[in-house]
């Protein structure tokens, strides 16, 4: 029998891990820490029995992913669960721009702008499924839809702030510009528009639902799957040579998936990896990072904009130039006094998270790669700025820096949950230039990580792409 050993047990891990065992390969995973997971772990950080998501927590690739749709999470005990509003986008004047499953709703708080809006996402919305199943593969890929990749793929090549001028009010600018700044990065150079137009697509399309009893649910529905077909999972077992797997799973391993940033594959692999792959990796750049804070909060955010009471997930960053302003600053390794902070009020599609009147609210603020610093209180600040009187109403915090979000998932290298600075070149060509981005040069040995196509997010994408590489090379 064919035997693998995945190192990782992230969401590429676990999908890397079943799309092989599935198949019939002999299955073990190996996790470094005592819980798998990766990033989709729930845990109790402040009040007792409160439910706090420790990274992911709003799932719009997961809902459109082609790899998690094919697997019974229902089965599994996986809800998907949807605010009333998937985002919202305020602004210092009181006015908040809205994304919705319900294009009308997005357009009653556009103003002028909603038609040019409804046309430009209008196109991808109607072909979401056709759009997700290319733009989910690597760049170098015959297409399957060719005209609406290309349709896609001549926006996305522009840089965000350039759509941005697509609208004239500050509302859609604004909210393109804070679903683009999820690329961690620069707003105005080549490409940096592609992670907005495809979140903003996908969440008009499909939303941006959240698991129910946190994202932990998630990782527990693939790890029973796995176990479904036998597949096993070692957790509390670093692996720092490929030479180690001899020992750990009794049998030299005749496939091995990497699901772990390039850093830690040049470690694993060592002397093994051909010259221009090690080159490759160990140049790869990695991006800015996150400062988490998780607050425990009596009641609800007092948010000044009503549509912001009912969301889901908030951006808050001020207008498109502020945003593009913060953005550049955290890239060049500045601190901003006023970050651009994600909230996630999940709680609101899912009371089970809750105790009592207490809530938990999730939030973090993206800040210079590697920053050691306490960001807190500027999380909170900004907080406060959209909702005057919130501080009086937390209970607890938690905050993790950008150095301990790396010691808590090694991935996430100085902070850097996107895996990988998401550049231009880096977008379209991540960890390198090959024809095949998840081969190391190495026999039976490949890269599943989000480091890999199709990049950061809740999806398995990475890791389905890369098993069906080893499935098809072992044969």
């Amino acid at each position: 029998m064919t035997t693998a050993v995945v190192v990782g047990s992230g969401p590429n891990g676990l999908a890397a891990a079943i799309t092989l065992a599935r198949e019939g390969v002999d299955v073990t995973v190996l996790e470094a820490a005592i819980r798998p997971g990766g990033g989709a772990r729930t845990s109790e950080l402040t009040v007792p029995g409160l439910a706090h998501d420790d990274c992911s927590a709003f799932h719009p690739t997961g809902i459109v992913s082609p790899f998690l749709a094919s697997l019974d999470l229902a089965g599994h005990g996986l809800e998907w669960l949807w605010p009333e509003i998937d985002l919202a986008h305020p602004l210092d004047d009181g006015r908040a721009g809205v994304l919705s499953r319900d294009m009308a709703r997005t357009a009653e708080t556009l103003g002028g702008d909603a038609r040019s809006w409804g046309r430009l996402f209008g196109t991808y919305v109607d072909r979401i499924d056709d759009l997700v199943e290319d733009i989910f593969q690597p760049i170098l890929h015959l297409p399957k839809h060719p005209i609406t990749l290309a349709r896609f793929g001549t926006n996305a090549l522009l840089p965000a702030t350039w759509t941005a001028r697509r609208w004239r009010e500050d509302p859609a600018r604004a909210l393109f510009m804070g679903v683009a700044a999820h690329a961690f990065g620069r707003l105005d150079t080549p490409l940096s528009g592609s992670v907005g137009l495809m979140l903003t697509a996908v969440g008009h399309a499909a939303g941006w639902p959240v698991a129910k009893g946190g994202s932990g649910t998630i990782t527990a529905a693939l790890l029973g799957i796995l176990e479904g077909y036998g597949g096993k999972v070692r957790t509390s077992v670093r692996v720092e040579s490929l030479d180690q797997l001899r020992d750990l799973t009794g049998v030299p391993p005749d496939i091995v998936m990497l699901d772990t940033a390039p850093d830690a594959v040049v470690r694993i692999v060592g002397d093994r990896l051909p010259r221009r792959v090690r080159k490759a990796l160990t140049s790869y750049r990695y991006g800015p990072a996150v400062h988490k804070v998780d607050f425990a909060i009596e009641g609800d955010v007092p948010w000044i904009n009503e549509h912001c009471r009912r969301a889901g997930t908030l951006h808050l960053g001020g207008t498109a130039e502020q945003i593009r302003a913060s953005e550049a600053a955290t890239a060049r390794g500045r601190m901003p006094a006023d970050p651009f902070v994600l909230v996630g009020q999940q709680y609101l599609a899912d009371p089970s998270r809750s105790v009592g009147s207490v809530n938990p609210l999730w939030a973090y603020a993206h800040v210079p790669h590697g920053w050691g610093s306490d960001a807190t209180e500027a999380v909170t600040r900004q907080i406060e700025r959209f909702a005057p009187g919130f501080r009086g109403q937390v209970v607890a915090t938690h905050s993790r820096t950008a150095v301990q979000m790396g010691s808590y998932n090694a991935n996430y290298v100085g902070g850097d949950i996107s895996a990988g600075a998401n550049t231009a070149r880096q977008i379209a060509l991540r960890p390198r230039l090959a024809v095949n981005p998840y081969v190391l040069g190495v026999p039976g040995v490949y890269l599943c990580s989000s480091a890999t196509p199709p990049g950061a997010g809740v999806h398995g994408m990475g890791g389905f792409n890369a098993a069906r590489t080893a499935l098809a090379r072992a044969r």
